[in-house]
């Protein structure tokens, strides 16, 4: 039984016992969610009770968690819990235990917003109220839950936007986050291993009970959140737990140790004055979720005909949506359109020409008046070499194709679109710490990330959305397709990444697909790393792999080694 501590009600913890004696056999996954019954919390419950899940239900005593459970009605649980208090947690993991074979998701929702005071006034108590609830919380009904896991199961924590830029007045607050974040990639490495994803979301300004109590006490200008926010509004609590639903999903299989900004475009934007220009009350996007359309998508694949760039063309075919597969390689192009239907178009374009780039998206405004959807794949991979031989016009030629290209393919994309339509940049994970030996490689990726950027700073006001899906090393038909460089060692790849295998081309689709939709509605700006957790284990270390056959320190040697293009063997 879960302790009581005044002023928890003991009536509360018959309850309890009641739920778990009489619910009956659960379906589909057993989820729990933890602070349950908050705004964004309940969405999360109705989106996976929605889904066919059983959803364990967590919040404090006297928050109605136990009648959110009633009310959910069989097999779904109610229980009250401080999360802060270890042996409620401890307890809370033998109750699950004495009822479920296993857990398949924990989305670590539970958590106490800033208490906006200034440093000065900030007692240390306050401080470590913060860490409490929204850091040392987390981690130990994490650590609870991974013993009743299996693999293929996934732990999401809800981080914040406040975890990755700094504010005055939430220092508590902003620190926890920032460091539950840190724990995700750690927790991702760790736990690769035993099959268990680790990842994040980071919602900006989400229209909540707390944000409304925020501005009722004067706290927080709504009407001035908007105006900083390009997509121009607060986010809703379902666009948030339809993130989390993406990544506690099979379909986000090769994701893990990623955090996913869901923020309208917030972080993208730095100039003084408004992203977004001022107007009065609440759009009815924040209010409610606006009704999807059913017709058919246009979505133009540029680099479509080969790996990813296909998988992901195939992905919107299946989904009924027709997809203009555009690459230098004609043929190519020609004959993965045939496969897909008659509804399907193939151009042959080379994105260093910009009249043909031009030429291209008018013949489709003339075809289609629009497009929806506009993925800019990858031109050309980087290989490596010595740095004395990487030349100047070698550096300007994959440059050309990589990153001027893509502009102008995302010039004229925009010209084609209409608000409510999307572009995505395929980066790499392996941006954020360029190879010695390749320095195009980095800096394309790193312009493509702060193209990205830029476009939904200016975009969102038009209704347009952006993302970049940043893939690792991804399995193609001709061998290892890694959206960074080839080159490498293939036979030293799956040592560098926590999940223990290159990824593929689907994986990426299934990402780049989720961008585009509906359920990503509050994504702009924001990179996704699809990449088994590579960038994850250069900040955390990768613990699974100390097992004793190679030491520690050579293991390291040899993942440095890899990822400075180095041919030794240690």
């Amino acid at each position: 039984m879960i302790r009581r501590y005044a002023p928890f009600p003991t009536a509360s913890a018959c309850a309890v016992r009641t739920r778990l004696d009489d619910c009956s056999v659960q379906s589909g996954r057993v989820i729990i969610v933890t602070g349950a019954a908050g705004g964004i919390g309940r969405a999360l419950v109705d989106t996976f009770a929605t889904n066919g899940d059983t959803v364990v239900a967590v919040d404090l005593p006297g928050s109605g968690i136990i009648e959110l459970g009633r009310d959910l009605g069989q097999p779904h649980l109610g229980l009250e819990l401080d999360v802060s208090r270890e042996d409620d947690v401890v307890a809370f993991h033998t109750l699950l235990a004495e009822r479920f074979s296993h857990i398949g998701v924990l989305v670590n929702n539970a958590g106490i917003g800033p208490t906006m005071a200034a440093t000065a006034d900030t007692p240390v108590e306050d401080f470590q109220r913060a860490l409490a609830v929204n850091l040392i919380g987390p981690y130990s009904v994490a650590c609870e839950a991974a013993k009743l896991m299996k693999p293929g199961a996934a732990i999401v924590n809800v981080a914040s936007m406040a975890g990755l830029l700094g504010n005055p007045k939430r220092n508590g607050y902003a620190a926890s986050k920032a460091a539950l974040i840190s724990i995700t990639k750690s927790l991702a490495c760790a736990w690769a291993s035993r099959g268990i994803r680790v990842t994040a979301v980071a919602p900006g300004y989400v229209r909540t009970p707390m944000v409304a109590e925020l501005e009722r006490a004067g706290k927080v200008d709504v009407g001035a959140i908007r105006r900083r926010v390009p997509i121009g509004r607060l986010a809703r609590p379902d666009e948030i737990a339809r993130a989390v639903r993406f990544l506690a999903s099979e379909q986000a299989g090769y994701i893990t140790g990623s955090t996913l900004v869901v923020d309208g475009g917030w972080m993208s934007f730095n100039q003084p004055g408004g992203a977004y220009p001022a107007r009065r009350g609440a759009p009815g996007a924040e209010l409610s979720r606006p009704i999807e359309g059913t017709d058919a998508r246009t979505v133009v694949v540029m680099g479509g005909a080969k790996g990813i760039g296909a998988a992901i063309a195939r992905r919107f075919a299946a989904n009924g949506d027709t997809v203009v597969i555009a690459d230098g390689d004609g043929g190519a192009a020609a004959k993965l359109a045939d496969l897909l239907g008659d509804k399907h178009l193939s151009k042959c374009v080379d994105r260093t020409v910009e009249s043909e780039v031009v030429a291209l998206f008018q013949e489709l405004r003339e075809r289609f008046g629009h497009i929806d959807v506009f993925v800019n794949g990858a031109g050309m991979n980087d290989t490596l070499v010595s740095d004395i031989d990487e030349v100047p016009a070698d550096l300007k030629d994959i440059l050309d194709v990589n990153l001027t290209g893509a502009f102008t393919c995302v010039r004229e994309a925009a010209v084609s679109m209409r608000p409510g339509s999307v572009i995505l940049n395929l980066g790499s994970s392996c941006s954020p710490l360029p190879l010695a030996t390749s320095h195009a490689r980095g800096a394309y990726n790193a312009g493509i990330d702060m193209l990205t950027r830029c476009m939904a700073a200016e975009f969102g006001p038009l209704g347009i959305r952006t993302a970049t899906v940043a893939p690792g090393h991804i399995r193609a038909s001709d061998g290892i397709q890694s959206e960074t460089t080839t080159g490498m060692d293939q036979t030293w790849l799956g040592e560098g990444i926590p999940l223990g295998r290159v990824g593929d081309p689907a994986e990426v689709a299934e990402a780049a697909y989720f961008l585009a939709s509906s359920d990503a509605s509050y994504i702009s700006g924001s990179i996704l790393h699809v990449d088994g957790g590579w960038t994850a284990s250069r900040d955390a270390g990768c613990p699974s792999e100390l097992d004793g056959t190679i030491s520690a320190e050579n293991k390291w040697r040899r993942r440095a080694a890899r990822r400075l293009g180095l041919a030794t063997r240690s």
